[in-house]
């Protein structure tokens, strides 16, 4: 036996049994890693580039956030139908169409004349975003073993962490050597290989449906699509802000009567079930209320150093490297912090310092020393990373069986329509604060009380958290959900 254990610094970890195992779908799984990487590349590329999206469309930077949230929302939409969908039309078949739709959308959002006609290509981008990555998990879940299947969503799950460290920068750079339509030109060619290779080695598994529960889902997609409507319109003018409170008292009756639909329907999209689980709804009604502060940072810091400090673009992207560095090594300390502690200390401290963290920068100015902007944006990073894993896998830890899919798929669309709310929030308090950036003292001053506000809206989450009851236990290793941000 001791014959056969592969030599220090080999992978142990995973074991040689696990590399021979995952040989024969290596392609899929590079396929797979591939469109993780492609979304979580696009999720944070275009941040650094609204303000020269702003001059070049005629809009104020600071009214570029529904850019941000027609994508968001689009994913968050649909992925309650991607699993559904794919089971119906085959993997194969469905992850070609949304590399397709991705790289259509890419295309029009390079070639849009206006906002509106921008908005819409996102929404494109979106369709095809949506079902990437639950397609491509969908399709290692069913056809790597079982035994390693841990190893395959740890190698997939990678390139999500590398995309938003170097998407900022490298949205800053394109932005600034040749224009903001090579943001999304880019895509171009990865989709046309993408699409190709998924030809070749993206398997094509099915399974026998039941009927799609479309009230339901109507109800759903009807309710975040109004929410997230109302609150963007926080930003907008008076003209626009009359359907506000028509949008949000609807959007929230149809979120009601969903949930009414759940309890009697015999096949609802989320089964009401899995709230009977109170690890899960303390993690899915946590990460709701802690994104809507912390989504909104990656929008509103390249904003900040761009708008009111006068950064240049690449400048801009480059300061986001220390928070998504921060970020990873965070990842690693969150089991023995949940060791030590338990679930609820170490979510109700963290969300306390995030929340303050995030006010904090209301601080920066621009007579500040770089090396104080960079420590500042790392204790971010690091915090807010620590964050999203912990009520990750809080969320996720208790589920098994049908209600482990149900309930991944749930916080996943939470985390989507969160960050969609988030970039809203933030976008409508800009607004409401009036900064406008021909002055750039009353720019500055509406950042700073926005931050302010968005911290406040992080800290006061953390009474969701103090729900819990003392626990000690290790997180499950949920890689798929406890790797996104």
């Amino acid at each position: 036996m001791s014959a056969a254990r592969p030599p220090r610094g080999s992978g142990a970890g995973r074991g040689a049994g696990d590399s021979e195992l995952l040989r024969p779908f290596r392609p899929m799984l590079w396929l797979v890693a591939a469109a993780v990487f492609m979304q979580m590349l696009d999720t944070t590329i275009v941040n650094t580039a609204l303000p020269s999206m702003a001059v070049d469309l005629g809009q104020s930077p600071l009214r570029m956030q529904s850019v941000v949230v027609a994508y968001a929302l689009t994913v968050a939409m649909l992925i309650p139908a991607s699993g559904w969908l794919a089971d119906r039309l085959g993997t194969r078949r469905l992850f070609v169409a949304a590399i397709a739709l991705f790289t259509a959308g890419s295309l029009a959002c390079a070639l849009s004349p206006d906002l509106d006609t921008l908005v819409a290509a996102r929404v494109l981008q979106g369709i095809g975003g949506a079902m990437l990555l639950p397609v491509g998990r969908l399709a290692v879940l069913r056809a790597v073993p079982r035994t390693a299947f841990l190893a395959a969503m740890s190698f997939v799950t990678v390139p999500g962490l590398i995309g938003p460290l170097i998407g900022p920068a490298l949205g800053g750079w394109l932005t600034e050597a040749a224009s903001w339509h090579w943001i999304f030109l880019i895509n171009l060619p990865l989709g046309i290989a993408g699409a190709i290779a998924a030809l070749r080695w993206m398997p094509d598994l099915r399974a026998p449906v039941s009927r799609f529960d479309l009230p339901g889902y109507g109800l759903l997609a009807f309710g975040m699509i109004a929410i997230s409507l109302s609150v963007e319109a926080l930003s907008g003018h008076a003209a626009r802000q009359a359907a506000l409170i028509v949008l949000l008292v609807t959007g929230l009756a149809a979120l009601v009567a969903y949930w009414l639909h759940a309890a009697r329907a015999a096949a609802p999209l989320f089964p009401l079930t899995v709230f009977r689980t109170r690890s899960f709804s303390v993690g899915l009604l946590g990460n709701l209320f802690a994104r809507l502060g912390s989504s909104g940072m990656p929008y509103m810091i390249p904003l900040l150093l761009q708008v009111a400090l006068g950064y240049a673009p690449t400048r801009a992207g480059l300061m986001m490297i220390p928070v998504a560095l921060a970020g990873m090594f965070s990842k690693r300390i969150v089991v023995p912090l949940v060791r030590r502690f338990g679930y609820r200390n170490v979510l109700v401290v963290n969300t306390v310092l995030t929340g303050l963290t995030m006010a904090s920068f209301a601080l920066v100015d621009a007579g500040q020393p770089a090396w104080m902007h960079v420590l500042q944006f790392a204790l971010f990073g690091a915090v807010n990373s620590l964050q999203f894993t912990a009520m990750n896998t809080l969320a996720l830890r208790d589920l098994s069986g049908p209600e482990a899919s149900a309930g991944n798929s749930l916080l996943s669309m939470v985390m989507m329509l969160a960050m969609s709310l988030g970039v809203a929030t933030a976008g409508g308090l800009l607004g409401a604060f009036g900064g406008e950036p021909a002055d750039a003292a009353p720019v500055l001053a509406a950042f700073r009380w926005t931050f302010v506000c968005i911290g406040a809206l992080t800290l006061a989450s953390a009474a969701i958290f103090a729900q819990l009851g003392p626990t000690h236990r290790i997180p499950k290793p949920v890689v798929d959900a406890a790797d996104q941000g």
